[in-house]
This record gives C-alpha cells, sequence and structure tokens, in this order.
C-alpha cells in the first residue's frame, strides 16, 4: 500500500452537543464526509476512538495495523481506540460505522452492569473480522435501526442508546468469544481488562509479566491461566506483541528514526531493540519500514 510517513490521527466531532458519544452513519454519508476532510482517509490513519463497520453490500479488504482484513456483506468490522486503519474506497461498500467514544464506553460500564462487558479488550483480542449469520445478522440490523431511530428522535433518550447499543455489543462478544474464554468469571475478565491497560501504561518501563501480576496484587500464575482462558496466549506474549505493534505504528504513523525509537520503549542499547523486532516479525525495523513505504 503506497502511502506518506505523515499519517494523521483522527479525533472524531460529534455535530451536537447533545450526543452521547455514539453516532451511526451510512457509509454513503462517510464518504461524502470524507471528500471534504483535509486527509484522505483510504490511507492509514491512526483514530482516537472506536469504529465499528457493519458490511451490506460489496467485499473488498478493511486496513487494520499494517494487515488486510478481508470482509463482505453481513461482516462486521472492529477498530479499536488507537489502532491504525484505512477505508476501502477501491471497493467502496455499502453499510453503517458507528463511532463510539472510550467516555461512552465508561458511561455504560457505571450504568449497566453486565457480566463479560469487556469491548475495548475483546476488540483488540480477537480477529476484527466477523461474519454474521442470518439469526444474528436480523437480529443486529434491527438494533443498528433501533439505535439510529432513536438518535433522530427531537426527544433522544441517552439510557435508551446505551441499552440498545449494549444489546448490539453483547450479541457480537457472544458470537465472537472463544472455547477457551466463555466461562471465563466476570472477576477474572475484569483482571485480563486490567492487565491489557496496565499493559497500555508500562510497556515501555518493563515488558516482564511478573512486574504486571506484582502491580496486580496476583500471582504470575494466575495471571498467565487469565491469559490464556481469554485469547490462549502467555502474559508474556501479550506484551511482547503490544510491543512490537506499538513499535510498528511509531516506525510508521510517527516517522520515529530506529535509535530514537529504541530509547523511548526502554531499550538501553539500540541493537538490543533491533534483535527483539527482529525475533517478532523476522524484519529490522529499517526493513520493515522499507516494505510499508513500499
Amino acid at each position: 500500500m503506497e502511502n506518506s510517513l505523515e499519517i494523521p490521527k483522527v479525533e472524531f466531532r460529534f455535530p451536537s452537543a447533545g450526543n452521547p458519544g455514539l453516532e451511526v452513519l451510512d457509509l454513503e454519508t462517510l464518504y461524502k464526509r470524507m471528500s471534504q476532510c483535509k486527509h484522505n482517509s483510504s490511507q492509514p490513519h491512526r483514530i482516537k476512538f472506536h469504529c465499528l463497520i457493519y458490511i451490506t453490500q460489496g467485499e473488498g479488504a478493511h486496513f487494520i495495523d499494517f494487515n488486510e482484513h478481508p470482509y463482505q456483506a453481513g461482516s462486521f468490522i472492529f477498530v479499536n481506540k488507537n489502532q491504525v486503519h484505512a477505508y476501502d474506497l477501491t471497493s467502496r461498500p455499502q453499510g453503517k460505522v458507528m463511532f463510539v467514544t472510550e467516555e461512552f464506553i465508561d458511561t455504560i460500564r457505571a450504568n449497566i452492569r453486565l457480566p463479560f462487558f469487556t469491548p475495548t479488550h475483546l476488540v483488540s483480542s480477537y480477529l476484527p473480522v466477523l461474519t454474521l449469520n442470518q439469526s444474528l445478522k436480523e437480529s443486529c440490523e434491527a438494533l443498528l435501526h433501533e439505535i439510529s431511530k432513536e438518535q433522530n428522535s427531537s426527544n433522544c433518550d441517552n439510557l435508551l442508546v446505551q441499552l440498545l447499543f449494549s444489546a448490539l455489543l453483547l450479541k457480537l462478544t457472544r458470537e465472537r468469544v472463544s472455547d477457551h474464554s466463555e466461562h471465563l468469571s466476570e472477576a477474572r475478565a475484569q483482571k485480563f481488562t486490567q492487565f491489557m491497560l496496565l499493559i497500555e501504561d508500562h510497556f515501555t518501563v518493563t515488558r516482564d509479566a511478573s512486574a504486571y501480576a506484582e502491580m496486580m496484587h496476583i500471582t504470575y500464575k494466575s495471571l498467565n491461566q487469565i491469559c490464556k482462558l481469554v485469547c490462549n496466549q502467555t502474559a508474556k506474549q501479550l506484551i511482547d506483541a503490544h510491543t512490537i505493534l506499538e513499535a510498528k505504528r511509531k516506525l510508521i504513523v510517527d516517522s520515529y528514526q530506529v535509535q530514537q525509537l529504541a530509547y523511548q520503549l526502554g531499550f538501553d542499547e539500540v541493537t538490543n531493540f533491533v534483535k527483539y523486532f527482529k525475533r517478532h516479525t523476522l524484519l529490522t525495523p529499517s526493513q520493515f519500514k522499507e516494505c510499508f513505504q513500499g
């Protein structure tokens, strides 16, 4: 994919002050909005909100964090906050897009006590494209319609919007849940969410899984058990995966030089960072940049 290294970071501006932090648009409406933007949304850009795309017509591939993910009619595409993605304007599929702020999700967590309501980490832990069966497709389309209808109402009830969105996301989450995590307790799900948030805050300071277990006041063994239940990976594998992904984003999105990035990520020596990056990607950081630009 050809692109410049000046990849923008996009913060969504909701159209009205009364918007609760969720907006549903037809993709065609979004395409028209894109034509008025300064940046090209068909090129990679990093978003500061969550984005859910539902495809009703068309097929193609959606770019998310340096991978192309195929979709078709009936697919839901999940893009998490801080991910790098690009719209497929070549195929120009039809459907709906939902923009969701972190504040909206926090509000739901505060108002609605439901088990396994952990959308932020589930989005990043599983494949970002889910193709619905006919029954789930009909149910989700009905919920999307009700959300749009309520938001377009002159006396929109934000709590009702939260309930409808929660129902939609829970239906999708139940379909995406793995065999490992279907019996995960609410307490363990919350611990895993805590771990993922700690990685985001501390991965430049430590990549030692034992240190994270200590921060969480649980044993290293317990942390590993939780991670394996959720996504069949060890705590260390998740820490390394996040570190490598952030390294890729900073190399491409922020145009970091290798030496600058190595020190920012907490490596004492540039050579140690290069070896670490190559061990996980089979490429040096410089080779990765060249491949992406090419």
